[in-house]
């Protein structure tokens, strides 16, 4: 899989097509996470499970399940490998708004 080097680059080459082609790595999640990500490549985006393959959209959700805060360069580390995400969460590098339990499936999420 090639890194990402943006999680603009990522939200829509990687995790879209990938949701596309295996919906069944987050069938059964039926959640909306938010991706609130800051710095200079950072931007808002909305992961909606709740419809089947699962879409991927700039912008912010009213109600999502679960909220992600993350630096984008944190954000690359973490979908390219190089940052464990929990890790980075004890770190207070990522941080979690909502369902926790939600949030214990987002590596299922950003790995589909």
């Amino acid at each position: 899989m090639a890194e990402s080097n943006t999680p603009k680059e990522y939200f829509n080459e990687r995790l879209a097509p990938s949701l596309k082609s295996k919906p069944e790595k987050t069938r059964g999640i039926n959640a909306v996470y938010q991706f609130a990500i800051t710095g200079p490549n950072g931007g808002n985006w909305i992961v909606d499970l709740t419809v089947e393959p699962g879409t991927v959209a700039e912008g912010t959700h009213a109600a999502p399940g679960c909220t992600i805060s993350v630096a984008d360069a944190d954000f690359v580390s973490v979908v390219n490998g190089k940052l464990n995400g929990q890790m980075a969460f004890m770190q207070g590098k990522l941080k979690v708004a909502g369902n926790m339990g939600l949030a214990m499936k987002l590596q299922t999420v950003l790995q589909a």
